[in-house]
């Protein structure tokens, strides 16, 4: 499939509504605001003190200003946003505030537990702001791509050092839009690319195909 991530983040621009406050995990989920609906207008959040961020400024334009997002990028202030300190910001996270935190994963299994922090032999540092908002959120999406390489993410129970427990509320990749049900995870949406023993080959968890199983638009 070519443009696999555009694919993906298209389809999770989907599941916004209008006024949405939404927090962007690093990668792919940067992409989602370039695919909003018409009339779909967000307020993104960035944990480490942003509140309403404004599309990534050109190198001329944030050079002076030494703002970046939590990834490290370039970042600048909406007119209608502001800069908030930490603590207001993780208040706003914990406090429940933030509608919808979309960000990729390393692993995610069956009972919605996530691990996206650390990756066996490489040094990192740390989980950042991750734990508290996929704890904190109203929702959260994974988006990601379905397998690496050929290796399976969407497992019956996670390897890797976990984020959280039980905090994933939907899946969405190229192959399709999966929800973590207490029964199980319930495929809802499929890439017609590929057929149900494909998609269901692709991951190690038990799929459930939903009763009114659509097309991904």
């Amino acid at each position: 499939m070519q443009d696999t991530k555009g694919f993906i983040a298209a389809r999770v621009a989907k599941e916004l509504r209008d006024g949405d406050v939404v927090n962007l995990g690093i990668g792919l989920p940067t992409l989602v605001p370039l695919y909003l609906p018409e009339g779909v207008d967000l307020v993104l959040q960035s944990e480490n003190g942003i509140i309403d961020t404004a599309p990534t400024p050109t190198p001329e334009r944030a050079e002076p200003l030494h703002v970046t997002d939590a990834g490290g990028q370039p970042a600048m202030v909406a007119p209608t946003g502001a800069y908030i300190d930490s603590s207001l910001s993780f208040g706003l996270i914990r406090g429940g505030h933030v509608d919808c935190t979309i960000l990729g994963a390393l692993e995610v299994d069956a009972e919605g537990n996530l691990a996206n922090w650390i990756i066996p032999g490489k040094k990192v540092p740390g989980m950042g702001g991750a734990m508290d908002l996929v704890v904190g959120a109203k929702r959260v999406i994974v988006a990601m791509e379905h397998t690496a390489r050929g290796t399976k993410k969407i497992l019956e129970k996670c390897r890797l050092p976990l984020t959280a427990v039980s905090c994933v509320t939907d899946i969405i990749t190229e192959m399709g839009v999966i929800k973590v049900t207490d029964q199980g995870l319930v495929l809802t949406e499929y890439n017609p690319e590929f057929s149900l023993e494909e998609i269901q080959a692709a991951t190690e968890a038990e799929l459930i195909i939903a009763d009114e199983l659509r097309a991904m638009a």
